[in-house]
């Protein structure tokens, strides 16, 4: 294991936060607005993130939803870290079943060498779209293979980030460029450090396999809030310490919104979840706007899935969104919270967050 510690890995609390706070952006596209629109928020979001003292952003892999613009993490985080100088910046996550391990390591040592010390690798084992998007994806459509040889995947890529596979493997001339290799070339200088790994979830999987290797564990509570203090507790209890942490460290994603007023907040994440009924009921589109969101005639059966959704959004003032945050990191016992803002607008994710860091008097440069 190369150079990963874990101070690299934890978060730093600031302002009246009790624990560090982040963001998670899907990079969504709302309707009457472009991907580019969608990417310049992103980078606004970031800089946002950066100057408040948000401590980590991450963007997460999505597939064949046109409201989400962020099937290439690393091609946004590479612009991110343009941007950027000092907030850790990450995936949330890659999906490794969809990718060839050594793709991953090369591109995220790439990512490392624009941005050395501030790449986090979060990985994540479904899809993150529907099966036949994911066939696609893995030219084949034996699916659960993939799934399931996860963690031998998983070893894969981390013997590609650490360049360390044993004499007699196939794969031990073989290198991830950039990379550690560089660091024992004659005349090397690179540094031998790389990316920590994170594993996501939303069940229990991804939580104990996590807990058992000693990694970081990002759990999606934000649609799995039903499964998030099982798999948190099966993390603890699986936990076995290691060269990366010496104890569990555990964020959570969390849907929050913070408006200048409860109704306003309502009218914003009413959109949000207008376009999660339509993906799960398999019309996936363009998020809409909240004046369509207010007019749509949801059905019985909808309107129950909608007030299920909405009651696991943080949603209101900012005071209320920050009672609401301080209570959910006390009853899940989170490290850390990953926020994630979906409306229809840029503006108003903006805003959210400038309220949320206003709340907690978050460093304001």
């Amino acid at each position: 294991m190369d150079e990963i510690r874990g101070d690299e890995i934890r978060g730093k609390t600031e302002g009246t936060a009790t624990v560090p706070l982040s963001v998670l952006d899907l990079v969504t596209v709302g309707q009457g607005r472009t991907a580019t629109q969608a990417l310049h928020t992103s980078v606004d979001i970031a800089q946002l993130a950066e100057r408040r003292g948000f401590h980590r952003y991450w963007v997460a892999e999505h597939h064949s939803m046109p409201g989400v613009a962020s099937s290439s993490p690393a091609v946004i985080l590479a612009h991110l870290a343009a941007h950027t100088e000092r907030i850790r910046l990450g995936s949330g996550g890659v999906m490794l079943p969809n990718h060839a391990p050594l793709v991953i390591a090369e591109q995220f040592g790439t990512l490392e060498a624009m941005a050395p010390g501030r790449i986090d690798l979060g990985l994540g084992r479904a899809p993150g779209t529907d099966g036949a998007t994911a066939a696609a994806l893995r030219r084949t459509d034996r699916l659960g293979e993939g799934a399931d040889d996860f963690p031998q995947q998983l070893a894969e890529l981390t013997r590609f980030l650490d360049d360390d596979f044993p004499d007699g493997h196939p794969y031990a001339r073989i290198h991830a460029v950039p990379g550690p290799v560089q660091a024992t070339a004659e005349g090397g200088v690179q540094s031998p450090a790389r990316p920590p790994i994170w594993l996501l979830g939303s069940s229990g999987f991804s939580a104990r396999l996590a807990g058992v290797l000693g990694l970081p564990f990002a759990f999606a509570h934000h649609f799995s809030a039903q499964n998030t203090v099982p798999a948190l507790d099966l993390y603890r209890e699986s936990f076995r310490p290691s060269a990366v942490l010496d104890a569990p460290y555990a964020l959570i994603g969390v849907s929050a919104l913070a408006a200048a007023d409860e109704r306003e907040a309502r009218r914003q994440v009413l959109s949000g979840a207008l376009s999660m009924v339509r993906l799960r009921t398999g019309r996936p589109g363009l998020v809409p706007t909240p004046e369509e969101a207010e007019a749509y005639a949801f059905s019985p059966m909808e309107r129950e899935f909608v007030d299920s959704w909405l009651v696991n959004i943080v949603h209101g003032t900012a005071d209320e969104v920050r009672t609401g945050l301080d209570d959910l990191a006390k009853r899940t016992g989170a490290d850390e919270l990953m926020i994630t803002a979906n409306a229809h607008g840029g503006e108003a994710r903006l805003r959210s967050y400038e309220l949320i860091a206003d709340a907690y008097g978050l460093p304001t440069a």
